[in-house]
């Protein structure tokens, strides 16, 4: 985090002020997506970096790790732990609700995950969009038809060679259950 000479020149009250104005911020943001977009807007990548890794030393204190399994594993002094350690121990209820709220490997973390890999299929279709224009097109064509509009298309599909990329992903197209749209 960046470091200010002289951070005084706020009231205590302004102080407040805009730390639960902060604070509100962060709470109304909806999913992991929103909270990414936001963090990576405010913070540099080596800020996001060391929050992340204190979240992750909190974790494994209260699981019981050591300092030197801590320090290994995340590349981060002794200090940084200590001071996370004495956090812990004089409050630490947040680092507890945040990790407790954390969710498990494997749940519900690859849409995230995938939205913020620049080497994603996701990603790298949206830098190059017209190196992937059919593909694309097909997507939209197929996600803006009807119910009578995809029967037509999945007849085509028949008559398609089915070892053919275009088949096989017009039939995955065609396929996928969609969720009804709440209005």
């Amino acid at each position: 985090m960046a470091k200010f000479s002289n951070p005084s020149k706020l009231s205590k009250e302004e102080q407040e002020k805009l730390f639960l104005n902060f604070c509100r911020a962060l709470s109304q943001l909806k999913n992991p997506i929103e909270a990414a977009q936001f963090l990576k807007d405010l913070l540099s990548v080596q800020e996001v970096e060391m929050l992340a890794k204190r979240l992750k030393a909190a974790e494994l204190l209260i699981k019981g790790e050591t300092y030197a399994e801590i320090s290994r594993f995340l590349k981060i002094s002794s200090g940084t732990i200590s001071r996370v350690n004495e956090w812990l121990k004089i409050s630490g209820d947040g680092y507890k609700i945040a990790i407790k709220r954390i969710p498990k490997e494997g749940e519900k973390s690859s849409l995230l995950e995938d939205k913020f890999n620049p080497l994603s299929w996701r990603n790298v279709k949206k830098k190059y969009p017209l190196y992937y224009w059919p593909e694309l097109l097909l997507e939209a064509i197929v996600k803006g038809s009807k119910y009578q509009e995809k029967r037509k298309l999945k007849s085509v599909l028949e008559t398609m060679d089915k070892k053919t990329e275009l088949f096989k992903k017009l039939d995955f197209l065609l396929n996928q259950k969609r969720k009804p749209r709440n209005s």
